[in-house]
């Protein structure tokens, strides 16, 4: 007779499931907040830029971007590998305990509405414009004027960088590109 101490598989994996979904859950928050965090950052920049008449402060927007763009696209690539492990893996598993066709349907069930390909292209919009186009317009601003030519040495490698950034945006949002695509 088991103990009542004794932990079931199936107990084991609801267990794992909310952790993993606590995870999704604390990721979606924190890169939701890095737009907002990236609309401010560059608010500010672009404020102090225009206060000092110095268009080498705008130089300041490029690094930032890059690494909150990037810290944004790693935490989406997270939430989305979180929602493709409880769909093919932990899914799977805790249905053929139950007895089950299918749980945790939810996972899945959002995937397939008519709107999704749009809410998916309008995302990588904006975040190819937060991370991306605010920087390299940044960079245009500052070429614009006069140029020192060790600054212009970094603002080039600056934008190579974003343009690099750019294209992990873009593989990352196409299907079977990097993400695992959760909307």
């Amino acid at each position: 007779m088991p103990d009542e101490s004794d932990v079931t598989a199936g107990q084991l994996l609801l267990a794992e499931y909310q952790s993993v979904k606590d995870e999704q859950k604390a990721r979606i928050g924190f890169r939701d907040n890095l737009l907002y965090v990236t609309l401010a950052v560059v608010a500010a920049v672009i404020a102090a830029a225009a206060q000092a008449k110095q268009a080498s402060m705008l130089l300041a927007l490029p690094p930032v971007c890059v690494v909150l763009g990037w810290t944004y696209l790693v935490n989406d690539q997270k939430i989305s590998a979180i929602g493709a492990y409880i769909r093919g893996e932990l899914g799977p598993r805790l249905a053929r305990l139950a007895g089950e066709e299918s749980v945790f349907r939810w996972e899945s069930f959002h995937r397939g509405d008519a709107r999704r390909v749009a809410r998916k292209v309008t995302q990588l919009v904006v975040d190819l414009l937060a991370f991306c186009v605010v920087p390299l317009s940044a960079l245009a601003v500052y070429w614009a004027g006069e140029v020192s030519r060790g600054l212009l040495m970094i603002s080039v490698v600056e934008a190579c960088v974003v343009v690099g950034l750019a294209v992990q945006v873009v593989v990352y949002a196409l299907p079977f590109g990097g993400g695992e695509d959760v909307a």
